[in-house]
């Protein structure tokens, strides 16, 4: 006999896990089935010799608004990067921090020189929308690359600026939309990101935590079979019958259950090393800030500076990220390396490797003109959540994890 529930959730990343939240808060019967061995979907935190390595550098910042709402950020023990940047350039390693939350570097900050009169001019020409009120400017939303342009955004403080967001959005090209770079911009001028004390995987395990049964992992879905009366869906040789389908899985995975076209994704490839030493005591992510890049790496950053939990006593953890995807170059351990003491100024002799993840489906790519609240209606009755029907990133999936949790509630969302 074929099980039965009322409401089944396919995905237990925080999509899925805070749309389960919800619907069991509101008093519906709630089943999650998760293709892998955790919860977390995309967000997975692996112990190797004492060390935590996040599956891709991620990050939370506690000013995205969802976070505010549905996550409890203090149990989590957010251990805080600084804020601020150092900047690899061709004769110096330059500090960039904010004024108000590291005021100790405002000298070195404007010692940089990357800080001219008509750069920072341009760069505020270009930002100031963010705080000037909502982004969502139907038919104004132009290419990140395009925005700079229009705005004189120029110099090495442009170079800076785009290196530093090709690390958060994944691509370098300039390609995203302007409007959600913009976003995100007001989120980093608002809050300082750090990582859970226990991993970036405590976030979607805390809200794992709260629901009544627990998540069924190791059960990846084959086929949803709508009937009218809801879905028979049948996964890992079992099956249930829903009366409605949440489909919370990954972009790829998604689109083939539903049928439909997966969106286009971009990748990262993230080493973790550990050492004796420190190449620097900052908390900030290093970025290398030069015209012509020494290398493949977006950002490096000393992970146990900021979060000592992720590294045992006396020792120390960097990571160094950069893109991957198909027509790039896949860098070598060794190109990362050099790359890596490049930035940092120093020599990488003695530096082990701790974990090396190929991600070639980390963010769904955000082209303009930015489209949020993406229809959750998905075939035949299905309901459909993830990041890639809101914004490509922590915000968007615990939104879209709400709205589908009103859609089958019947409120309007």
């Amino acid at each position: 006999m074929t099980d039965s529930c009322e409401v089944l959730v396919v995905g237990a990343g925080l999509a899925g896990l805070q749309c389960a939240r919800e619907l069991q808060a509101a008093g519906r019967e709630v089943v999650v089935w998760e293709a892998s061995d955790a919860v977390g979907g995309r967000i997975r935190t692996d112990r190797v010799d004492g060390f935590l390595v996040d599956r891709g550098f991620q990050v939370l910042n506690p000013a995205y608004p969802a976070v505010r709402q549905w996550v409890d950020v203090d149990a989590l023990a957010l251990q805080a990067f600084g804020a601020g940047l150092r900047v690899r350039l061709p004769e110096s390693l330059a500090v960039l921090a904010h004024p108000l939350r590291e005021p100790g570097l405002i000298l070195q900050t404007l010692r940089s020189g990357i800080l001219t009169p008509r750069a920072v001019a341009g760069l505020l020409r270009w930002a100031v929308p963010a705080f000037a009120g909502p982004l969502r400017r139907s038919g104004q939303d132009v290419a990140l690359r395009d925005a700079l342009d229009r705005a004189g955004c120029s110099g090495e403080l442009r170079t800076v600026v785009q290196r530093f967001l090709a690390g958060v959005l994944l691509e370098d090209v300039g390609s995203t939309s302007n409007d959600f770079a913009l976003q995100l911009v007001r989120v980093f001028a608002t809050g300082v990101p750090g990582v859970p004390r226990d991993g970036m995987q405590a976030l979607p395990q805390q809200l794992a935590d709260g629901l009544a049964a627990p998540v069924r992992t190791s059960t990846r879905v084959e086929k949803i079979t709508p009937d009218g009366n809801g879905a028979l869906v049948t996964a890992s040789g079992t099956a249930i019958r829903a009366r409605h389908v949440v489909l919370a899985a990954d972009p790829v995975d998604a689109a083939r259950l539903a049928g439909s076209e997966a969106p286009a994704m971009k990748g990262v490839l993230t080493h973790w090393f550990a050492a004796d030493s420190a190449p620097t005591d900052a908390r900030m992510l290093c970025i290398d800030g030069r015209t012509r890049p020494g290398g493949p790496l977006l950002n490096a950053a000393v992970i146990s500076n900021s979060a000592p939990s992720y590294a045992p006593a006396g020792r120390h953890l960097i990571q160094t990220s950069a893109l991957f995807g198909a027509g790039r170059p896949v860098p070598s351990d060794a190109d990362v390396l050099r790359h890596a003491g490049d930035i940092f100024g120093c020599s990488t002799a003695g530096w082990e490797l701790v974990a090396r993840h190929e991600i070639p489906d980390a963010l769904p790519h955000q082209p303009p003109p930015l489209r949020t609240r993406q229809p959750v209606e998905g075939p035949d009755g299905i309901t459909v959540c993830g990041d890639h029907r809101e914004t490509a990133s922590i915000q968007g999936a615990l939104v879209s994890g709400h709205r589908a949790a009103l859609a089958v509630l019947g409120r309007p969302g």
